[in-house]
């Protein structure tokens, strides 16, 4: 994963991150459950690639559902993996499942 991606231990911290960002945040959510595992390390190449390619436009920010629950929440987090596109601080575009790095490049060029 690239160093670009924030990785918040709690709420907390995903908030603060979100304060801070000057710029539209990309927040991934990964989960820890078995079936969920293999496609959140997938995305991850994704989510590393778009972060370093959109560098200085972007705050990418990965956030584990168990980790960050009223995030989780209040996003309508119902799976993993998930993104929230989100410009300050509202959603403005959300998939979820694996997508490829073309199809969240295209999401972001509309928005960005």
């Amino acid at each position: 994963m690239a160093k670009r991606v924030h990785r918040p231990r709690e709420d907390a911290e995903f908030d603060f991150i979100l304060g801070m960002s000057q710029v539209p945040v990309l927040a991934y959510f990964t989960g820890t459950w078995p079936k969920a595992i293999e496609p959140c390390r997938a995305m991850d190449l994704v989510v590393g690639g778009i972060a370093d390619d959109y560098t200085g436009r972007l705050t990418a920010v990965r956030a584990d559902i168990t980790r960050c629950p009223a995030a989780t929440g209040r996003y309508g987090i119902t799976g993993a993996p998930s993104y929230v596109l989100l410009k300050e601080g509202e959603a403005v575009a959300h998939a979820t499942g694996p997508v490829t790095a073309a199809e969240v490049r295209k999401v972001l060029d509309c928005h960005l």
